[in-house]
């Protein structure tokens, strides 16, 4: 197909001002556009691409998120090692690290640059030609893992460099405190395992086998400096820092230059103070040999650069007492121990409690009410117990054991099998229910505007609400009796509840709360069954047999439904006019035009919502599908469409705009 020169052009242009104002956005902070118009660039450029394939360059801003899933992360080999660096714990040990440093450079002015260590993951970033091609982790040094996929969701990193050259650029991804928080809330109500620390998260945020999920983990990097590279038009590391910046790489702004020794120290110290102000984590400094030269003269050993090092800061620990310890019961039951501290400051705040994540997690450290122990902040963030001073002991401390009844309900506490979690087991637990509810309502759940926790508190503590099935028999009377229930917040509520009843299966099925069962499992399971009636008769065996499905959610599953009480609780809810049927199985049966047909709907939609969308094409007869494969006739693509577009190209599957599908939709 002929590529007309003002399409060219035009894609080119484009292609620049979405990179201006990412760099702009992502790496200065300093947005010059709305979020609406830089939309509206991105959009005119995907459509371009769209018409014309050929014109689709790898460092497209289109590309940021594209190829699928792959089986396994291959190995890649640094042009320069990516060696580690040697450590300072004390302020002698960066004097030492001086003197050897002038004994080596036989009397040669010394300068040094101090940057922050990042509590991250070290990458290397290959360009060549000023064509990001090639990312990976630093491995043992010689040899790290292709992660370049993954890099490329990242919009801090550069696809095209300012100037065409070829280097090998080195940084540090790492995941910002807030995103790391926000990741755990989300694992901690889909009861998955925790990460640790930021830095672990962004660790195996960047080994994922999807793009993706990398893309959705909020991850940002600092550039620190180069491996191989040509020569460039810098001569010290604080103009190679400059370089990189005006290449359009993100540098962490906090470096400085040091004329001696004894400003690197006071840098340090500065730090050492300031650190927690940061929205990153960081565990030292990195003090390097200003002078590339100098550099260059005192190389290195087998591991380690003999012209930088490492000033570790010491681990912000606090010393305290456990005044007692409770035991908090969540939606799935699970009792977590928590350690109620004399409150003591650490890390820039008062901290009263920590965490004590299970029984094992006690027996191990033997904490006993009443020890004086040793508290960090995991990642800067999440207060924990890391020893026992047992010097201190008196003899007067308790030991603690689960109990055996929880303190909630008094119904028996179970261990299953290897599992550290204790769980009650009481169906009426007033704590989960509290905690189901609150998720039942929640957004990605039944989405019940305006009922929070407070509120759900409030009709527990009255007795109006006992389960899921109780909310929809609430009238206005029970609402004004509650603390600071107007007329218009109880009827606006009231009508909240009402929209819930007719949301989709999925949403229902997600609410019920069931083990191991997320939001994708919850479409997946409502896509096979069709119906609640459908699902409660599954077996094991029909369960795993679906795509995605496996033995820990199919067993949930199926215990789940074996309960008489949850039974009672789902037919409750169909004679309060919940729906408990798929849309898939309401389609009009006397139109079934796009019978066969299957779409794939991806960005968001201006005229209808994506369920909207996928309801009306399911009830002309076709099908929607979450995931793009040869069977698929048409991706209909919005704003910001994701991977997916990229995958359909790949297929030859045709792409639809919003209008193209409106035309399937006209009677």
């Amino acid at each position: 197909m002929t590529i007309p020169d003002h399409i060219r052009n035009r894609a080119e242009q484009l292609r620049e001002q979405i990179n201006h104002h990412n760099h702009l956005y992502y790496v200065l902070d300093k947005p010059e556009i709305t979020d609406s118009q830089f939309d509206a660039l991105m959009q005119e450029l995907i459509s371009i691409e769209q018409k014309y394939p050929n014109l689709v360059t790898p460092d497209s801003p289109t590309q940021r998120v594209g190829g699928r899933p792959r089986e396994g992360l291959s190995t890649v080999k640094h042009r320069v090692p990516m060696l580690s660096l040697g450590n300072a714990f004390q302020e002698p040990e960066l004097k030492d690290f001086d003197s050897r440093v002038k004994a080596s450079a036989q009397d040669e002015k010394i300068s040094y640059v101090a940057e922050l260590k990042i509590d991250g993951l070290a990458v290397s970033l290959l360009y060549e030609n000023g064509l990001f091609v090639q990312g990976a982790t630093r491995g043992d040094g010689e040899t790290g893992e292709d992660i370049t996929s993954n890099l490329k969701t990242i919009p801090s990193i550069p696809l095209r460099l300012k100037n065409d050259v070829t280097m090998e650029v080195r940084g540090e991804v790492y995941m910002p405190k807030s995103a790391f928080v926000q990741l755990n809330t989300y694992r901690k109500e889909n009861d998955k395992p925790l990460f640790a620390n930021p830095r672990n998260a962004a660790a195996g945020s960047l080994r994922q086998l999807d793009p993706a999920v990398t893309a959705s983990r909020n991850l940002q990097i600092f550039t620190y400096g180069a491996g191989y590279s040509e020569i460039g038009s810098y001569k010290t590391h604080y103009q190679l820092l400059e370089y990189l910046a005006d290449q359009g790489f993100r540098v962490n702004p906090h470096y400085q230059l040091c004329v001696d020794i004894g400003e690197v120290i006071s840098y340090c110290k500065i730090w050492e103070e300031k650190r927690h102000q940061l929205e990153y984590t960081i565990d030292g400094m990195v003090i390097k040999i200003n002078s590339l030269l100098q550099q260059s003269n005192l190389g290195s050993t087998f591991k380690s650069p003999r012209w930088a090092i490492a000033f570790k800061f010491p681990p912000e620990e606090a010393v305290t007492q456990i005044k007692d310890i409770i035991v908090r019961v969540g939606r799935t039951g699970v009792l977590t121990p928590t350690a109620i501290l004399e409150p003591v400051l650490l890390a820039g705040t008062t901290v009263s409690r920590a965490t004590l994540h299970n029984e094992d997690f006690i027996e191990t450290k033997d904490i006993r009410i009443g020890d004086t122990v040793i508290v960090h902040k995991a990642g800067d963030i999440i207060p924990e117990v890391v020893q026992v001073k047992k010097d201190r002991r008196t003899g007067n401390e308790n030991t603690f054991q689960i109990p055996d009844e929880c303190p909630e309900c008094g119904a028996t506490v179970l261990r299953q099998g290897e599992e550290a979690a204790a769980r009650c087991t009481g169906a009426t637990c007033p704590a989960q229910v509290r905690e189901g509810l609150i998720h039942f309502v929640s957004r990605s759940a039944m989405d019940i505007v305006g009922l929070g926790p407070a509120i759900i508190n409030q009709l527990i503590d009255s007795d109006l609400v006992n389960d899921a099935a109780d909310l929809y028999q609430l009238q206005k009377e029970d609402l004004l009796a509650l603390e600071r229930m107007g007329e218009k917040s109880a009827q606006n509520l009231l009508e909240a509840i009402d929209k819930s009843r007719s949301n989709p299966l999925y949403r229902l099925i997600f609410g019920l709360g069931i083990r191991h069962v997320g939001e994708r499992a919850a479409k997946l399971l409502a896509d096979e069954f069709g119906s609640i009636d459908s699902l409660i008769l599954a077996s094991e065996a029909e369960l795993i047999e679906i795509s995605e499905i496996g033995p820990a959610i199919a067993e949930s599953v199926v215990t789940f439904f074996d309960q008489e009480q949850n039974r009672g609780l789902v037919k409750r809810l169909q004679q309060a006019g919940v729906n408990t049927e798929s849309q898939q199985t309401e389609v009009n049966k006397g139109e079934q035009r796009l019978q066969g047909i299957t779409f794939v709907l991806t960005g968001t939609l201006k005229g209808l919502t994506r369920q909207e969308a996928k309801e009306k094409i399911e009830s002309l007869g076709g099908k929607v599908s979450s995931s793009v494969s040869s069977s698929t006739a048409y991706l209909v693509a919005g704003d910001k469409p994701g991977s997916k577009y990229q995958k359909a190209n790949e297929l030859g599957v045709t792409i639809l705009d919003e209008d193209g599908l409106n035309k399937f939709l006209e009677v």
